[in-house]
Parts: structure tokens; sequence; C-alpha cells
């Protein structure tokens, strides 16, 4: 088929609109969820699905986002896929095992799940445990792509065995030997990857094509009282700072593109009271988690207001928005595609509305009034 566009502009983007889900509604559906007889696979989870977002069943266009309960004494069955994901406590806490590794998560707790790192979960506390989960698992849907694999120990690899005693965080001489990435050699090709004249522009042969560096992607945990710890300090920086009071959940394997995983950031966030951003726009999708405090948010002219356990897609893709705190501290989770728009050059940025734009990670970035020392 054909669509002949001959001498016609593109067309610009239909902006979506904010979407809030309600700390009432969520608690209903944990609710309801905790009601459920044990599935066999133990995974009692809800999509947070946006309608709006079309195939995949996003909250936003390539975000999806899940909530997960267990109740004490439960574990689910392991689990992997092509998608990765972020993974944050809301309530309660609890084991997560990824590919051997073993993460205690209290409360507030961030940790990142590998793509196609066989994992599971565990309630072993007296607690009801509660977990948001964001995922690339739509974007993929989109693509026709997502593969899961519902029962890892059938494929060859062997099952880890989580059940086993092990020291926190280090997994057994035979798990690490079989972790996606271990001893990987990258190909020696006799032909060499070698430069067309002196234009900057190479030719790869097949041999490396399908066998290309491995950037090994951990299991990495955030634990919410040692982050705590360093994001209070940034109250001090007063209501003359331009920026934004936060810390990025940095995983040093996503390199320049400032990710926690290679699709997704997480930033912590603390908002003073009384704090009014200045508002700014890009082409990442934002979803915030408010988890202390309530404040409002502009977006394209419209104001919305939100508290402590609402979540929010606060920033549509290219969206003109900001955020502002009443009389008490915030607090939240944002979730954010920008890493891999960077990776795609797409990630147009405009900090200022009233100056130009850039396009973070190839034309240049901007600054803030923040002193250095």
């Amino acid at each position: 088929m054909f669509i002949d566009r001959t001498g016609l502009p593109y067309e610009q983007p239909k902006l979506q609109k904010p979407l809030i889900v309600s700390k009432e509604e969520i608690e209903a559906e944990v609710e309801r969820l905790a009601s459920l007889p044990a599935p066999l696979n133990g995974r009692r989870m809800s999509i947070i699905c946006n309608p709006a977002t079309g195939v995949g069943n996003g909250f936003a266009p390539g975000t999806g986002i899940t909530l997960s309960v267990l109740r004490p004494g439960e574990r689910t069955k392991p689990i992997r896929h092509n998608s990765s994901q972020v993974n944050f406590c809301i309530r309660g806490g609890g084991t997560a095992f990824v590919d051997g590794q073993q993460i205690r998560y209290s409360q507030y707790d961030t940790w990142n799940t590998p793509s196609w790192a066989a994992y599971e979960h565990t309630n072993d506390t007296d607690e009801l445990q509660v977990r948001l989960t964001y995922s690339n698992a739509p974007l993929l849907e989109k693509m026709n792509v997502h593969i899961v694999e519902e029962d890892p120990s059938s494929s060859g690899r062997g099952r880890r065995d989580s059940h086993a005693e092990r020291e926190p965080g280090r997994a057994k001489p035979q798990e690490m030997a079989d972790a996606p990435g271990e001893g990987h050699k990258s190909a020696e090709s006799p032909f060499g990857t070698f430069e067309i004249g002196r234009s900057g522009a190479y030719l790869m042969p097949y041999e490396t094509l399908i066998n290309p560096d491995v950037k090994k992607q951990e299991a990495l945990h955030w634990p919410w009282r040692e982050v705590k710890k360093e994001l209070d300090k940034l109250k001090a920086l007063g209501s003359a700072y331009v920026g934004r009071r936060l810390y990025l959940l940095y995983n040093p394997a996503t390199e320049h593109t400032n990710g926690t995983t290679n699709n997704f950031f997480a930033t912590i966030t603390i908002r003073p009271g009384n704090i009014v951003d200045r508002p700014h726009r890009h082409t990442a999708a934002a979803i915030n988690y408010f988890f202390a405090g309530r404040g409002y948010s502009v977006v394209e002219g419209e104001r919305y207001e939100w508290k402590a356990g609402d979540l929010m897609l606060t920033a549509p893709g290219w969206a003109i928005h900001n955020h502002a705190s009443y009389e008490d501290d915030v607090y939240e989770l944002t979730i954010q595609d920008s890493p891999l728009n960077i990776w795609m050059g797409s990630l147009l940025w405009q900090e200022n509305l009233s100056h130009p734009l850039e396009v973070l990670g190839a034309t240049g970035g901007f600054g803030t009034n923040r002193a250095v020392g």
C-alpha cells in the first residue's frame, strides 16, 4: 500500500493527556488481588492500563506498569522475558532472586531486573507485599516481539536454585557460570572491521555482526534508607534553585544514556514545601508515583491535583509541564524513557521555554545555578 504525501508537511504529534490513578483506586485493587486464591504461578498482578496508548496496554506508549501483591509466606514461580524492569516496593517488603542474586528489599526500595534474567519474588515478611513494576513490554508488544518464557528451567540453561541458602547478594559458583554473558568472547574475523577510505564510515563482517561485545546488565538495588540520606541534603538548595532536587538511580552499564535500565531512568525527587518548578518539555514520557506530600502539575495549561499514593502520567511526550508542592515536602519516583530516546538520538529537551532546545546526548545539554563545592 502506498500513501502519497507528495508536497505535504509532516503531521504534528497529537499530545496525550495526563492520567491519574488515585491512591484509593490502587488500594482497592491491592485488596481485591490479595483476596484471590493463590494462582499456580504465584503471580497476583494487574496491568495499570491507559487505553490511549494502544497495543501493549501501556501507561505511556512505551512504558507498562503492573501492580503485584504477595501475601506473607508466598512466592512466585520463575519467569524471564526480553523486556527489562524497574521495580518499586510501595508496601511491605520481601526478597527478589534475579539470576541467582538475592535482593532483600523494603518499602520504597528500587531495583532493576535485566532482560532475559530469570527471576522470582518471595514474601518472607509478616506484611502484605505490594510492588509497582515498570517495563518496556508495551514497546516490544507494539513491535510484536515480546518473548516470555514461563518456565526457564525447561530451556536448557537450568533454573537457579533460589530456594537454597546463599550469602546475600552473591550467587553460587555454578549459578555464576550459567549467567548470560559469562565467558563471552568477541568474534575474531580474519577480515576485520575496516574504514572505507578516510570517510569515517566502516564495513563490519557478519562474524562480528552476530557476536557483538557484551555489556553485562546486573540487577542493582537502591535501598530507600540510603537514598533518602542523600536526597534530604538537597533541601538546602533553597527556593532560588532552578533545577530539580533529585537523584538518578544510575546503572553504570547504561553509560552516557544516564539510565537505570537501557530503556528507563528512575529518579527519586524531594520537592520541599511551596516549591514551583520552571515549565519545560521533552520527548521522553514521564510517570510519577508520589509517596509523600501533595501538590499539583500544570500540563499543557491544565492543572491536575495529586497527593501521596497517586500514580500519574505527569508528562506525556513533548507536553509542556511543571510541578508544584503545597506546604509539605513531596517525595516522588519518576520513570522516564530518556535513555532509549538518547540511544535513538530523539531526546529533544527544552529546559527553558524561552531558550532553544537541545538533543540530549547528541548536540548538548543544560546547566543549573547550583554552586560548585
